[in-house]
């Protein structure tokens, strides 16, 4: 895949030598309206946190597969990917026994359904969808407390990506 410019990484926790990592290949992605000019930004009751649209790719998936099938989800829209399906930011992660690589892509919104199809243990995190604004959705990023690990790891990921996307706005005004 080539780029134009240099993908920026977070890096989040440290390898220790001494664990061996499970590996694990997420997708997540700006969802965003261009009609009322929001993102989507999923709310996680327990753990009190906010992250974006995605998760892991199944084995017999690509990146945009699982990009749609995650947001069609977790939020019941269609999508199309922008930047010709490219990748724009990623995190590495360290977390206990994973070793996960998340890749963000900017996924325009085609419909919202209504509908999301949750997972059970969704259900019972209490995921809920909303859409706002850019400046709003850092804010809100950037003040909520997670009271779990994974939501503070997820915090620092997921408010990564989206400062990226509106560095990545900006320059596009400019």
């Amino acid at each position: 895949m080539s780029q134009e410019h240099p993908i920026p990484v977070k890096v989040i926790g440290e390898k220790d030598t001494a664990i061996v990592y499970a590996e694990r290949a997420a997708v997540r992605a700006i969802l965003y309206n261009r009609a009322t000019n929001q993102i989507a930004l999923i709310h996680v009751n327990k753990g009190n946190y906010f992250k974006l649209p995605g998760g892991g790719v199944e084995a017999d998936e690509d990146h945009q597969l699982a990009i749609a099938r995650e947001i069609l989800e977790e939020t019941g829209c269609t999508i199309s990917l922008e930047d010709k399906g490219a990748y724009f930011a990623k995190s590495e992660e360290w977390r206990n026994d994973l070793h996960q690589i998340s890749y963000c892509y900017i996924a325009a919104l085609d419909k919202d359904t209504g509908q999301p199809e949750l997972t059970h243990l969704e259900k019972a995190e209490g995921l809920t969808h909303q859409w706002t604004g850019l400046d709003d959705a850092l804010r809100a990023m950037r003040e909520v407390e997670p009271t779990s690990e994974l939501g503070k790891f997820i915090k620092e990921r997921d408010t990564f990506f989206v400062e990226m996307f509106a560095s990545k706005i900006n320059q596009a005004g400019k």
